[in-house]
């Protein structure tokens, strides 16, 4: 025989009051605001003091696409390539010659980048230049026999200069790289039978190539405006079409502007492209891909009048 007792309702019967809503209140930045009141005075004082001076700017998009101006746009354009190639393959080379066990080849790369690393590109160039004054010839026995002028033209010239020197920095960029790949895998490859070359093009480059390719990235963008160094030794790019066009037309400070605008649109462009063959290489690395520009756009538009924390 069961009995229903009635109980009188306790405090644990009452349902649970809801909590009451956090008050967030925001905290006051009040350095950044000054920060960017001093940034934006700093910058209008620059552009009045620019404003008061005596430049011709009408001059600047006048020559802004002159046939002169894009021939040196395309001459710097191949001159970096060019450079960068002679520097990439000649820094693999030396990377691992510097890597090797052999000290002869060891040392030799070592002496090669303590010497081009350690002395200015311009000095370089020079040195390239004039060594027609103590070479009257080059003489290669069957295969070349020329004037040392005539066979070291101010193109040729440019590109010793910067292409082996940019060598000395590829090599410790790639090195650094190559270092940077556990040996744990290089040893687990050898023990599976593969052969040294197919773990270095298997297994070491490709994960290396995340250390590699930002430097290098870098090192192309130094490389496009390192090339105004060759209007000394008489090659004609964007620089010393600009010099050229600003002497005679008697605005050289504008023409100086007009080459700057032009290094920055390369700059630019090859910044772009840095940043997807980073985020190329960065698969498998990361969890999350990096957004492009038109993603981070997009979202930055889409986000525009919604309130924060809203779902997208």
């Amino acid at each position: 025989m069961t009995t229903d007792i009635e109980r009188a309702p306790g405090p644990e019967d009452t349902p649970p009051a809801a909590p009451k809503p956090i008050k967030a209140i925001p905290v006051r930045h009040y350095g950044r605001y000054v920060s960017a009141v001093i940034a934006i005075g700093i910058l209008v004082a620059i552009v009045y003091a620019f404003g008061q001076g005596k430049i011709n700017w009408h001059a600047v998009p006048d020559y802004f696409f002159d046939h002169r101006i894009l021939t040196g746009v395309y001459k710097t354009l191949l001159l970096t390539v060019l450079s960068m190639v002679i520097g990439i393959v000649g820094g693999i080379g030396l990377a691992v010659m510097r890597l090797s066990k052999n000290p002869v080849t060891s040392s030799i790369a070592w002496f090669y980048i303590w010497f081009f690393r350690g002395t200015p590109v311009l000095v370089q160039l020079f040195l390239w230049f004039n060594l027609g004054l103590v070479f009257e010839y080059i003489n290669l026995g069957p295969i070349y026999k020329n004037y040392w002028s005539a066979f070291m033209t101010p193109l040729l010239t440019a590109l010793l200069g910067l292409g082996l020197n940019e060598a000395a920095y590829m090599a410790e960029i790639c090195r650094a790289g190559l270092l940077a790949v556990d040996e744990g895998q290089t040893e687990a490859s050898h023990a599976l039978g593969m052969s040294h070359a197919k773990t270095l093009r298997r297994i070491v480059i490709p994960q290396a190539m995340r250390v590699i390719v930002p430097p290098t990235g870098n090192e192309v963008i130094n490389m496009l405006k390192t090339t105004s160094l060759v209007a000394a030794v008489q090659y004609p790019e964007l620089f010393r079409y600009a010099q050229d066009i600003g002497q005679n037309s008697g605005a050289p400070v504008e023409m100086y502007f007009l080459a700057a605008a032009w290094y920055l649109i390369m700059t630019s462009v090859l910044s772009v492209g840095q940043y997807y063959v980073e985020r190329y290489y960065a698969r498998g690395s990361s969890r999350a891909l990096p957004p492009t520009p038109l993603q981070k756009i997009r979202a930055n538009v889409l986000s525009i009048g919604r309130p924060k924390g809203a779902a997208a």
